[in-house]
């Protein structure tokens, strides 16, 4: 008797025996009161599909294939992660910032094409063809590379919830991104950076260089948040530009120690605020400093003092940048440059840290050659102990 769940699906031109038509594995779920069905070019495959799937549907991980369009996940996923429904692989809510980003990139770059087939019925493919397009009329790869992110988040979570069998975004070929790497200033150049700015603003560029501090924590920076006596900066908040004050990044509270570098710019600028209470940065106690004006009144300045301009973003980098150089630990930088995970410190920065490979020999070699100097030592030490243990008294020697 046929097994139940397993059949062979025939072609009009097939004239039976052993033909070479597909087979159909069905399992039915009782969630969505229908069949689960796919098909397999052999009964073994047909078979094994089926049984691995039947403790899946009872699980309620494995879901019949949803009927709603890409469209309608993608409002469904936006609405989700505004809400804090749907967070990040590592647990933290999405940022005000790039829910905006997704947002924007599914309404520009990616609904007008695949927005109206159903969700499991978007192929790989035609993923693959929207990239191509996007590259082909001038986008540059990182700006299809963030398009693709809300499609990849988008099925990653529809296929843990078993709403979707296949991923479309696995496997695609995308263009590289030939950025480089973010400038860099040397202790030099950061004091003749900041030496250039007009006073009211070194307290601000400082605090980037020699603090670490992004942005959006600059912005939110806080009065009671700096305690000179102790040399620490409370991390507790960052600013959007849309949604106002918001989390860190990663979700948590740091310490970033006061360097002597920092501690004078930071203690003349809080003598000096009208206010004692409120933003530290702000161009009032509650509102912050705005950051175009900043950054192109910094440039203005630097370009007539000769000086290659830097970004608050690059600052924080340069902080790292001295940090590493200084010998300090990876784990505490990652501490204060905020990381979720020491892994993103190190694949970040990396390439700054002690570790080249004529490095690593000399470092090898030295060790090396001290643990053989030891192991003489020892053996010299052990030979002379029993030399004298086993001697014979002369008879001038003491007894």
């Amino acid at each position: 008797m046929a097994a139940t769940g397993l059949r062979q699906r025939h072609g009009l031109n097939c004239k039976g025996g052993r033909c070479s038509c597909p087979w159909e594995a069905s399992v039915y779920s009782k969630a969505d009161a229908r069949k689960i069905r796919k098909t397999f070019p052999t009964r073994k495959l047909a078979a094994e599909w089926q049984e691995s799937s039947k403790p899946k549907v009872r699980q309620g991980a494995m879901r019949a294939p949803t009927a709603q369009t890409f469209k309608e996940a993608s409002v469904a996923w936006i609405e989700g992660a505004r809400s804090g429904q749907i967070r990040t692989r590592s647990g933290h809510p999405f940022k005000p910032a790039a829910i905006r980003a997704y947002d924007d990139a599914l309404r520009l770059r990616v609904l007008p094409t695949i927005g109206s087939k159903r969700l499991g019925d978007v192929t790989r493919n035609e993923v693959q063809d929207l990239a191509d397009k996007l590259l082909a009329g001038g986008d540059a790869p990182s700006t299809i590379s963030v398009a693709l992110l809300p499609i990849r988040a988008i099925y990653r979570r529809a296929i843990s919830r078993g709403e979707v069998a296949i991923n479309p975004t696995t496997g695609l070929e995308l263009p590289a991104a030939r950025g480089g790497r973010d400038r860099i200033a040397s202790p030099d150049e950061c004091r003749r950076l900041l030496a250039a700015l007009p006073a009211g603003d070194r307290p601000l560029w400082a605090t980037a260089m020699f603090g670490g501090l992004r942005r959006g924590e600059l912005q939110a920076l806080r009065i009671e948040d700096i305690d000179l006596a102790r040399g620490i900066i409370h991390v507790h908040r960052g600013w959007d530009h849309v949604e106002g004050e918001i989390t860190t990044k990663s979700g948590k509270d740091r310490r970033v120690p006061i360097a002597a570098a920092l501690r004078d710019y930071l203690d003349e600028h809080l003598l000096g605020l009208g206010w004692q209470e409120g933003l530290v940065f702000g161009s009032t106690p509650a509102d912050p400093f705005g950051t175009t004006g900043t950054r192109k009144r910094s440039i203005r300045v630097w370009k007539a003092a000769k000086l290659a301009p830097i970004t608050l973003h690059e600052c924080r980098h340069t902080f790292a940048s001295l940090m590493i150089a200084a010998g300090v630990n990876a784990k505490a930088l990652s501490t204060y440059m905020g990381h979720s995970t020491i892994s993103i410190t190190l694949d970040r920065y990396g390439h700054l840290m002690p570790g080249a490979e004529d490095e690593a020999a000399a470092l090898l070699d030295s060790y090396l050659d001290r643990s053989d100097t030891d192991a003489r030592l020892a053996q010299i030490d052990a030979t002379g102990a029993n030399r004298g243990a086993s001697a014979e008294p002369t008879p001038d020697s003491p007894h």
